[in-house]
C-alpha cells in the first residue's frame, strides 16, 4: 500500500469513498422461494443465498446481517469452505447484496476465523482481505473490531503447538463489525456487563478525581451508577456444546451436526447491541440456524439462509417451543492467566530451525 489515503476529515480511507459496486437492477423473473421452515417470526430457506437474497429481500429492508461465513481454510471442511487465495473472489457476489438490502442505520457483522498457509506457521491474511474489500469497494465502514475467545478452544494447529512447539494455540475469532455509515443504530447500554467487586468500593466508598498517570482526566462524575461496566471487544465464551437437544435430535435421525456452530449468546450479544425488537436480522450462511434461534427468542424477525438441506433440517429442533433453551446459561466470568514468565530459559531453549524440522520423535 503506498501511503497514507485517509481523508482527515472524516477518518476513512479516500478509497472508501467510491460508489460501492451494486447489484443488477433487474432481475429475471423466477417462482417465488418457499422456506423449508417458518416460525411466528422467521423463515429459513435452503439453497444459494446470492440467489435467494434477490428474490426474497427488497433494497433496504434489513436492519442487521449477522453471520459467520466459511472460513477461508487450506484444508476442506464438510460445510463447504472456500480455499483462502479464491475467498474475495467468491465472497463477492455476497457483498454486493448485502449493501443493497442493508438500511443505511444497519450493520454487518460478520465472525470469521484465520487460517494457516499450507506447509508453514504463518497466518493467510485473507479475513484482513476481505475487510479492506467490504471497505474500499463496496461501501462499507469497519464500525469496530471484535474478538470472539474460545476457553475451551483444543490447542492448533498441532503440528506448529503441540509437536514442533513454535507457535500458541489460535484461541480467537475476527468478528467484523460494519456499517453502511459513520454512525448504525447502536446502543452498549443493552450489553452493560455487572460491576466488578472493586468498582462496586469504588461507587459506594468515593475516590480522587483527578488527572492519572495514562493522561485520563477522571472526573467525580465516575462514580456515578450506570448500571453496569461497558463491555470490551474481547467476547469470551467457551463453546462447549455437547449433548444438546440438537445434537441429540440429529444423532437420533441420521442428520449431520453442522461442525461450526457458534454459541447462541454471540449473535444474541450483537442483536441486542444493534436492533430492537420487530427489527429484520438475516444470516446468509446460517447452517444450523443459531442466528435465527437466538432472533427468534429476542422477539426480532429474521431469515436464515442455508445451502445444505441436511443442515436446515437438523434445524428444526431449535424452534420447536419445548425445546427452546435460555441463550446464555453462565453468569460467572472467565479468567484469563497473566503471561507465565516463571519458566527458567534453560529448561526450554528455543528452537534454533524455527520449527523447519521436527523434533525427534
Amino acid at each position: 500500500m503506498d501511503g497514507d489515503m485517509s481523508n482527515p476529515a472524516t477518518g476513512k480511507s479516500e478509497a472508501c469513498g467510491a460508489k460501492p459496486k451494486t447489484a443488477p437492477t433487474e432481475m429475471p423473473p423466477h417462482p417465488e422461494p418457499q422456506p423449508l421452515i417458518t416460525t411466528r417470526l422467521g423463515r429459513v430457506y435452503c439453497g444459494d443465498s446470492a440467489a435467494l437474497i434477490p428474490s426474497t429481500l427488497k433494497p433496504e429492508s434489513v436492519d442487521l446481517i449477522m453471520t459467520s461465513p466459511p472460513f477461508g481454510l487450506v484444508r476442506k471442511k464438510s460445510y463447504g469452505n472456500e480455499d483462502a487465495d479464491r475467498y474475495l473472489k467468491w465472497f463477492e457476489q455476497f457483498a454486493i447484496q448485502f449493501a443493497r438490502v442493508l438500511k443505511p442505520s444497519g450493520s454487518l457483522v460478520i465472525d470469521i476465523g484465520g487460517a494457516w498457509n499450507r506447509g508453514t506457521p504463518t497466518r493467510s491474511l485473507y479475513q484482513y482481505e476481505l475487510l479492506i474489500m467490504l471497505c474500499r469497494d463496496h461501501g462499507f465502514y469497519l464500525a469496530q473490531e471484535f474478538f470472539w475467545w474460545n476457553p475451551a478452544k483444543l490447542p492448533a494447529p498441532a503440528e506448529w503447538v503441540n509437536v514442533r512447539r513454535v507457535r500458541v494455540k489460535d484461541a480467537v475469532d475476527c468478528i467484523w463489525w460494519l456499517s453502511k455509515t459513520p454512525f448504525p443504530k447502536a446502543s452498549n447500554r443493552r450489553v452493560l456487563q455487572p460491576y466488578s467487586s472493586s468498582m462496586l468500593n469504588l461507587l459506594e466508598n468515593g475516590y480522587t478525581p483527578g488527572l492519572r498517570p495514562s493522561g485520563h482526566d477522571i472526573s467525580h462524575r465516575f462514580r456515578r451508577n450506570n448500571g453496569g461496566a461497558i463491555p470490551p471487544n474481547l467476547i469470551a465464551l467457551a463453546n462447549t456444546e455437547s449433548n444438546s437437544s440438537y445434537q441429540r435430535y440429529c444423532k437420533a435421525r441420521g442428520l449431520p451436526i453442522h461442525p461450526a456452530r457458534f454459541p447462541a449468546a454471540v449473535p444474541a450479544f450483537f442483536i441486542k447491541m444493534l436492533t430492537d425488537p420487530g427489527y429484520r436480522v438475516i444470516d446468509p450462511f446460517a447452517g444450523s440456524c443459531v442466528t435465527g434461534y437466538a432472533a427468534e427468542l429476542l422477539r426480532r424477525r429474521w431469515i436464515c439462509y442455508e445451502l445444505e438441506p441436511r443442515y436446515v433440517e437438523g434445524a428444526r429442533i431449535r424452534f420447536q417451543d419445548s425445546n427452546q433453551l435460555p441463550i446464555l446459561n453462565r453468569s460467572e466470568p472467565y479468567s484469563i492467566p497473566p503471561p507465565n514468565l516463571s519458566v527458567d530459559d534453560s529448561d526450554a531453549p528455543l528452537i534454533e530451525n524455527g520449527g523447519t524440522r521436527r523434533p525427534p520423535a
